[in-house]
């Protein structure tokens, strides 16, 4: 996709980008709020800046990345099958985010656990940014360029959100379930043996994989939430 700001495409594509950063990114506060609780008012600004500049650099590297070997045969059917179980993931219940997660009265110990952390969350986010920018790296650079700001200014708003609207999640796990069926039905595996493809079967097979996203985290989560109504019980 080349770079055409005056293309609906491309703006479309920057928008699920942005979209998936700001989903798949809600956590990413709550681990700094518990990274840095243990450091002075002073400190907590200076290692909130400087863990999430490295963090942010370090996804920016593994997105990259990860968009340049994505035209590999078979690497976009194994991204977009993992993809589908994070969006479905991404709708079931969960225990607090970040319990494990160790506060420091040390700095330099704040950054570390900030960029580390958000190093082992990142796997979803660089696939599904992977994959929305289609094979484009000014695409994606420029996706993230956008969608960066956002959510290192706006973080616990969006984390405010995402809980008083859980249709917002939904929404995000559903284009999950887009982009994944896009990749798997565009990997150049996939289409070497699944030859006379119409032009149209890369969107239909996204918009299966948002059915079938929202389809199955919706009974995994009724069961998970039944379950735990049984145990309260």
């Amino acid at each position: 996709m080349e770079l055409d700001l005056t293309s609906a495409v491309f703006w479309v594509a920057v928008g699920q980008i942005i979209l998936i950063d700001i989903v798949l990114s809600g956590d990413n506060a709550v681990v700094i709020a518990l990274a840095v609780r243990n450091l002075s008012p002073e400190q907590r600004k200076t290692g909130i800046f400087w863990g999430v500049a490295g963090a942010i650099g370090l996804r920016v590297v593994l997105t990259v990345f990860a968009a340049l070997v994505m035209n590999l045969p078979w690497l976009k059917l194994v991204g977009g099958l993992l993809l589908l179980w994070i969006a479905i993931k991404l709708m079931l219940p969960e225990d607090e985010v970040g319990h494990d997660i160790e506060s420091s009265s040390n700095l330099w110990g704040a950054v570390k656990t900030i960029v580390v952390a958000d190093f082992v969350m990142s796997l979803d986010n660089v696939i599904a940014v992977a994959g929305a920018a289609h094979g484009s790296l000014a695409l994606l650079l420029f996706g993230l360029a956008v969608s960066i700001p956002l959510i290192v200014w706006s973080s616990q708003l969006i984390l405010h959100w995402m809980e008083r609207y859980p249709s917002i999640v939904l929404i995000g796990a559903a284009l999950l379930g887009y982009v994944a069926g896009q990749m798997i039905f565009s990997d150049h595996g996939v289409t070497a043996i699944l030859t006379q493809l119409p032009d149209w079967s890369a969107k239909a097979a996204g918009v299966v994989g948002a059915l079938i996203v929202v389809t199955v985290g919706r009974w995994l989560e009724k069961r998970i939430l039944a379950r735990q109504d049984v145990t309260i019980v």
